[in-house]
Order: structure tokens, then sequence, then C-alpha cells
């Protein structure tokens, strides 16, 4: 076969909305015009399997070869505006980021190019280069934000919201439209929410990244979560819980089956805690499987599953599944609903060991969040070993805290020494002016022993177990900040925030 062939041409892409461009791509079949006819563009090297490619497709374009580095100058422009997850192939070169937050400041104020369209270099360089001090910061949330004159850009770094930079508004809509570019979302849709992922690669590390995209007021406001795929799985000691906890956990981790619970807001540890604990269990002998949404945490040792709701892969769905791959222990990343609180409970109690994690604001309460699913007392009490709580709470920053005495009335009322002196955030370079630096993460373990299982058969509603558990000694959320504070290890601003006054 001869098609006619072109030697050193700069050919522009011709995006066809039918196409499926990332697929085209992956088979080295490209498009574009020449002299206002459309065609097909190959390359000597792929062309056979760009040939098989086009044969699959209902196109009717006339083929042309060209050399390798004209071919490779249009790959680049089809890669630039690709809407999908674009990143990896592209990678993210020093030359493509702006590296330190005054640069990228001047950066704005003094191109001149931003302004041309979501496409044009300096915005692409903007992205990344948002996303790159987000993982310098260590930022687990990228917020941007649509105001009347202008637009917002802040981080969450260790639990809290800091402002970052603020954009022009005509430059907020750019970044708004790359980033649904690159995460395969419609641009043209302003009107309602929408949701997508994307996937990048920056200095080496690959970051899943989940897109949340909401129309507000004044415009489209976006959340960015980082889901940075960590080699790193920190031990349950690493995680700074108090030695009690830690090895009580130990303890309840070594029963051949039932279920563990992990309760928590988001962000608050849970699934690392649960990657820690799987990680003390793990051994040959033992067949491990997880259900995750997202699998945040590659770990060789157990075999891990993604939540996929577009293929019907639910966490009830994929627990269902496990059940025939005989398993010893089971992870589930969250129970959501009834189905998939029955099928775990009914497991564990099958002789598997099950854990996973629970929205509930302590441990107690999961009883109560248990029975709202419907699931029998009688199979909670027989099942459940233990709930732990858990909170991550805000260490203040050595070099800056300040020591202050608390309002009278205040340190009554929390019921801690009301002479001694606290200590306050106050902020210093070191910590990024926030005053902390570094989180630690604090929990209760509610254990669930024959007293525990003879309250729950005589019907006694979860506060009333847990007044029960806190005379018998178990110690909160409210207690462990009050000993940090009481140590100086954070301000009394931030036990309120973690949970001081829930008791």
């Amino acid at each position: 076969m001869r098609f006619p062939h072109l030697q050193d041409v700069n050919l522009e892409p011709l995006w066809e909305e039918e196409i499926n461009h990332k697929l085209a791509l992956k088979h080295a079949l490209l498009f574009s015009e020449i002299g206002g006819e459309k065609r097909c563009i190959v390359e000597e090297a792929t062309l056979s399997e760009a040939l098989n490619y086009l044969s699959q497709l209902d196109l009717e374009y006339p083929v042309t070869q060209v050399d390798k580095e004209s071919f490779d100058r249009l790959k680049n422009k089809f890669l630039e505006i690709q809407t999908g997850s674009d990143f990896e192939s592209m990678g993210t070169t020093s030359e493509e980021l702006i590296e330190i937050e005054d640069d990228l400041l001047e950066f704005i104020r003094n191109s001149q190019d931003l302004l041309s369209s979501e496409e044009s270099a300096p915005i692409i360089k903007l992205v990344n280069s948002l996303f790159f001090q987000a993982l310098q910061k260590g930022a687990s949330d990228i917020h941007i934000e649509s105001e009347d004159r202008k637009g917002e850009v802040r981080l969450r770094i260790d639990g809290a919201l800091k402002k970052h930079l603020d954009l022009e508004k005509q430059i907020v809509n750019l970044v708004i439209n790359r980033i649904k570019v690159i995460s395969s979302l419609d641009i043209s849709e302003k009107r309602i929410p929408q949701d997508g992922r994307t996937q990048l690669s920056i200095s080496g590390k690959s970051i899943d990244v989940r897109v949340s995209i909401l129309p507000t007021y004044y415009g489209e406001r976006v959340v960015m979560r980082i889901l940075s795929q960590s080699e790193h799985i920190p031990t349950l000691k690493d995680l700074g819980f108090a030695d009690d906890i830690t090895q009580a956990l130990y303890r309840l981790l070594n029963h051949a089956h039932g279920m563990i619970l992990v309760t928590g807001p988001t962000g608050s540890g849970k699934s690392t805690t649960l990657h820690a604990a799987l990680q003390h269990i793990a051994t040959p002998d033992k067949n491990i499987i997880t259900v995750e949404d997202p699998v945040e945490y590659n770990a060789e040792n157990i075999n891990q599953i993604q939540v996929n709701t577009k293929v019907g892969l639910t966490f009830a769905a994929g627990l269902r599944s496990i059940l025939r791959q005989d398993p010893d222990i089971i992870m589930v990343g969250e129970i959501r609903d009834s189905e998939t609180a029955d099928i775990a409970l009914r497991s564990a109690l099958t002789g598997h060991l099950l854990l996973s994690t629970l929205h509930t604001n302590d441990s107690t309460s999961s009883l109560s969040r248990l029975m709202d699913m419907g699931i029998e007392n009688f199979l909670i009490s027989s099942t459940l070993l233990g709930v732990l709580a858990q909170r991550l709470t805000r260490k203040l920053c050595v070099h800056c805290k300040e020591e202050r005495l608390l309002p009278l009335h205040v340190a009554k009322e929390i019921n801690i020494p009301e002479d001694k002196m606290y200590f306050h955030a106050v902020g210093c370079k070191a910590c990024d002016f926030t005053g902390y630096k570094g989180r630690q993460a604090i929990g209760e373990l509610f254990i669930i022993d024959d007293q525990v299982r003879a309250m729950m058969k005589d019907g006694f509603n979860d506060h009333q177990i847990r007044e029960a558990m806190k005379k018998r000694g178990m110690k909160t959320i409210s207690d462990k900040l009050k000993e940090m504070l009481v140590s100086g290890e954070t301000s009394y601003e931030e036990a309120i925030r973690v949970g001081l006054m829930d008791g």
C-alpha cells in the first residue's frame, strides 16, 4: 500500500468530538486538515498498528504518511488538548513548573498570554504549578473559588484551610476549564455539579486527583482531593496513639474472626490506621483482601480491589466476591449502607476477621449506627470486637508557640488546672505562619466485652453504655485532648476544633 508522503511539515490537530482521541493516540493515529481536506496522519514505524485501528473506525478520511519529526510535533499538539488524564503521558518537567509561591505570583502578574485560552502554555504551567506547590506543602485538598471580582486558591494543610493566592476572575475561569479538560469533564456545562478524576506525574510521583466542581452564585468552585499513592505505610506506633490503645488494638488483631471498626469524620486518618493494622497482621500464610475507594496505599502483601460504581463494583458487590476467594482477613474501606453492613457482619460471624470504617462521632455511637442500618442487636454483640474512634490533632509549632493563661471560666468548664500556663499558636516561617506543624492521631478504644454484651442485651442505649465505659476507665478523645493541652502539645483552639467538648 502506498500513501502520499509529506516531509518536514507543521500540521495542526483536527479535533473531532466523535473520535476517541485517547485510543487513537494509543494506536498512533492522528488527524489533521491538509488543503481543506480532513486526513488521517500516520508514520512508518507504527503504520500497521494505525491502519488496524483505522479499519475499526467508520471514517472515510484519506491517509497521509509523514516523517517521524512531523508526526511527533502533531502528536505533542494532540497531547496538549487531549480531554483525558493526559498528565501521565505528558509528564511534568521542571520547565513546566513554577516552584516558589512568590515566583508564581510574579508569573501571573507578568504573563500576557494567560488570558488567551485554557490550552495556552501559561495556563497549563499555572495549573501544574498549583499541583506541585500543593504537594510541596503537604496539602490534602486544593480549593479554587470564584468570588464577585476575583478568585481564590486555598490549600488544606494538616486538616485546616490556608489561603494560597488570589487570581483574576478571567484567569480563574480558564484554570477551571483546564482542570475540566484534564479530568474529562464537560467544559461547556457550567450549571450542574460535575465529578471526575485525573492522574498526574510530578517529580516522578504518580498522583491520583479526585475533582469535584460545583456551580455557585459567582461562578464555579473546584475542590481537588490529592490521593498520593503512598509506598510507605506507617506502623500503628508511628501514628502516635497512646501505648495502651496500641497494645489493646494489637490484642484485638490477634482474633481469628470478628469485626473491628475505625470511626471518625472524613480526613481523620481512618484508612491509614486500617492499613497499619493490616501490615501488623500480614504474614505469608494469610490471604488478605481489601475493597477500597480509592486504593490509597499500594501494599505488596495484600490483594486490593478498587470500587468502580460505573460498572457496578460497589463495596457490597466487592465484598460478596471476596468471600468466594477464601480470605482469612478482609478490609472494607467503608460501611456505607445496610447491604454492606449485613454482608460484613455475617462474614465476620462465619470465621473471617473483618476491618472497616464507619462515619460516627465517637466509638459507642457505632452501635446505634449499625442498628439504624437494620442490623440485629444479637448479630452486633456476637461479632463486634472493638471500635476505635480517632481524630488527627495539629501539634503546635515548637519554634513559635507562646505561653499564656486561659480565662478562668474556660479552665473551669473543661476541668483543667486554672493557674497553669497553656500554649497558643503564633506563626513563623518554620510553620508557614499557621502556628502548627504536623499532626498526631488520638483515639478512644471501645472494647466489646461480656459486660457490654449484657448491657446491649438489656436494651441500654449507646449514651448509657458510654457513661458506663467511662466509669470503667475508658479514656475518651476529650480526655486525650485535655492531656495534649496540659502537656503543651496543642492549643485550646485546636482542642475545641477537634472535639474537646464532645465528652
